[in-house]
């Protein structure tokens, strides 16, 4: 697929730069787009479960968020240095930006010494492929620099908020360093109407590094994707296999989870597994273990939108993308809703 098909237009002014509870609402006072094949329908995100079926099952993600984003000063001046994937307690994959509104790549080189406060950041090698993330040797534990040091990752569109605002209902494991945000409008109301319903809810884990990047390669299938840990546990295997086995759906709440479950899939269905996954769910590879897809609104050409186009097709998304702008629905981790269905929900 060439790239240019991820492309659409979007204002900057549907970029939602503070969450709902900090505009006079709650959590779950946002909107919910629901396409499906035949088209799109428009509600509130309290609406979920009456958009869903008893036997359905919601996989979600229990991976909590880490503040890494971090001030950073070396050769360039000040920066900031966003950790991405952990590898060791002292060696990190990161993001060395110019500001939380201005990405890189910085003209950095290897061996070069970011300061953070009293600790040290030593740029080891580019990752392959992605020449705006580093490999970088910290001289402490990642994590004891995050809490002294850290805030959470934030861009030119909203201020950073305090911790909290980034974790969901469900974040149990510290270790994303970007919210999981699908879950985020999943309110303890929201979990006890769905239950009542008859659906049932299963975890998974998988900590997030920075954001989808854009993807820079000539076509989408060649863009290279940096490794990120997971687990799917043994009964959430058995519980996709079985809920699909008897003909319920099951949905994604987040491309994260996406992810987790396609590295899991075979033909036999879900299987138990955990490690690092470097899959790359894209038109070619197809999605398999998943019916539905509850996500937010995503950017344009980055590996969140080829997923999408995965699932559904880059045409339906592309045509529910220009819904959404016509009904100025809010873009990003602050934003609404969208439940996307390969297959018509009667089916």
């Amino acid at each position: 697929m060439n790239t240019q098909e991820l492309r659409f237009e979007r204002p900057e002014s549907l970029f939602a730069s503070a969450p709902a509870e900090m505009r006079g609402a709650s959590r779950d006072d946002v909107r919910l787009l629901v396409s499906a094949p035949d088209g799109h329908e428009h509600r509130r995100f309290t609406d979920l479960p009456s958009a869903l079926r008893p036997g359905d099952l919601l996989v979600v993600n229990e991976s909590a968020t880490l503040p890494a984003s971090l001030a950073a000063e070396g050769r360039l001046g000040e920066i900031r240095l966003n950790l991405s994937t952990r590898f060791g307690p002292r060696l990190w994959t990161a993001e060395p930006r110019w500001s939380p509104a201005k990405q890189g790549p910085l003209p950095v080189r290897e061996g070069d010494v970011l300061r953070v406060g009293d600790a040290r950041a030593r740029l080891l090698s580019p990752y392959p492929g992605i020449p705006r993330l580093w490999f970088v040797h910290l001289d402490r534990p990642g994590e004891a620099i995050l809490a002294e040091r850290g805030e959470p990752i934030h861009y030119g569109y909203a201020p950073a908020y305090p911790l909290e605002t980034y974790q969901t209902l469900f974040s149990r494991v510290p270790g994303s360093v970007e919210m999981p945000s699908a879950a985020r409008p999943i309110t303890p109301r929201v979990r006890s109407a769905l239950l009542d319903t008859g659906v049932r809810i299963a975890p998974i884990l998988l900590h997030t590094g920075v954001s989808s990047l854009e993807i820079e390669a000539a076509t989408v299938e060649q863009q290279a994707l940096y490794p990120e840990p997971f687990r799917v546990p043994a009964e959430t295997a058995r519980l996709v296999n079985e809920t699909r086995a008897r003909g319920g759906r099951v949905v994604a709440v987040g491309t994260t989870v996406v992810r987790a479950l396609e590295t899991a899939w075979s033909p036999g269905g879900v299987r138990p597994m955990a490690g690092f996954t470097r899959h790359y769910v894209n038109p070619a590879t197809g999605v398999r273990a998943i019916d539905g897809l509850l996500t937010g609104l995503h950017d344009p050409v980055t590996s969140h939108l080829a997923m999408l186009g995965a699932l559904v097709g880059i045409g339906r998304v592309k045509d529910a993308y220009a819904e959404a702008v016509r009904a100025r629905y809010l873009w990003h981790e602050f934003g609404d809703s969208h439940l996307l269905w390969r297959a018509p929900a009667a089916s």
